[in-house]
């Protein structure tokens, strides 16, 4: 049985993590008294005798947490933006070519962005294939559900009160400064970062991200686009669909609940748009947590998913 400790478990993820992991029977959670949850010495103490620390806290924190640890057998799994451009971590999304085996033998895993997420699934493997060029100047657009934003905004949707701007869509991060920017340049290996348009609409759960591409921009043509996703995406958790869609549409929401990520390539041999959907608490956050727990300590990689 493995010793687990959700440093955060008060935040959107953390509690979605202690969720999925507390009726486990080969994991047992580590759980602070309310009154001694962001105490130090009790944080120290707890991760300090666990096998496996989820950090579910902001990045000054995540970066204060791993600093108090002192046994050298402790791996981490860091939720937060600190460290996934660190070289010595560990990136967590095994699908990606090479990186299931570093997760394994590392004891420091970065856990994903959301947004990100979708991004480095569509053109990591485009840039690895050698069929886009790293100085391409791309564009993207995500749509997400509202609880990707934490308590705070979760609480601002669900207030019956709310302001009806609330009601439609809304684009944010205008100034292209998003958080996740640095890791999507780092993690593909892209020359530029994307013109990224983010957006948070009107429901819960659930993320498309869409990467529009001339394909002039390309060293082939869409059927080679692919088989670069079919090849790679063989396993369990993330997929590529030849079909994708329901009747001409792609809805947002079709993964709510669920932990899996579908791949889709879509329009004609000038213009292609690749998209990714998923859920922002599933594969953008704690379904991937849970995933790379699963790769590092050796178990099923589904195990505890739902797919």
């Amino acid at each position: 049985m493995y010793k687990v400790f959700i440093d955060g478990s008060a935040g959107t993820t953390g509690l979605k993590i202690f969720d999925r992991l507390k009726s486990r029977e080969d994991i047992k959670l580590i759980i602070l008294p309310e009154e001694h949850r962001k105490e130090v010495e009790y944080r120290k103490e707890a991760i300090n005798s666990c096998d496996l620390a989820f950090l579910c806290l902001p990045d000054a924190a995540a970066i204060e947490a791993v600093s108090l640890i002192e046994n050298p057998a402790v791996k981490v799994i860091d939720t937060s933006t600190a460290h996934r451009t660190n070289p010595d971590w560990a990136y967590g999304f095994p699908e990606l070519k090479g990186y299931r085996e570093k997760i394994k033998n590392s004891k420091r895993i970065a856990n994903p962005g959301c947004h990100a997420s979708g991004f480095v699934s569509l053109i990591n493997p485009l840039i690895d294939a050698g069929v886009l060029k790293k100085d391409a100047k791309l564009t993207c657009f995500s749509i997400t559900g509202y609880t990707g934003g934490g308590k705070k905004m979760i609480a601002e949707y669900e207030d019956e009160n709310r302001p009806s701007l609330f009601d439609a869509p809304r684009q944010y991060a205008l100034s292209q400064q998003h958080k996740h920017l640095p890791e999507i340049k780092a993690v593909c290996g892209l020359d530029f970062a994307p013109v990224f348009c983010p957006i948070v609409s009107d429901y819960a759960c659930g993320m498309e991200v869409t990467i529009p591409i001339f394909a002039s921009d390309l060293n082939c043509g869409i059927d080679k686009v692919k088989e670069v996703y079919r090849e790679l995406y063989t396993g369990e958790i993330v997929k590529f669909n030849e079909q994708a869609g329901e009747g001409g549409l792609l809805s947002a929401s079709a993964f709510s609940g669920k932990d899996g990520m579908e791949i889709s390539v879509h329009g004609n041999e000038e213009r292609l748009i690749l998209v990714s959907r998923f859920d922002n608490l599933g594969k953008g956050a704690s379904g991937a947590a849970i995933q790379n727990m699963n790769v590092l300590l050796g178990l099923d990689e589904t195990k505890g998913l739902i797919l």
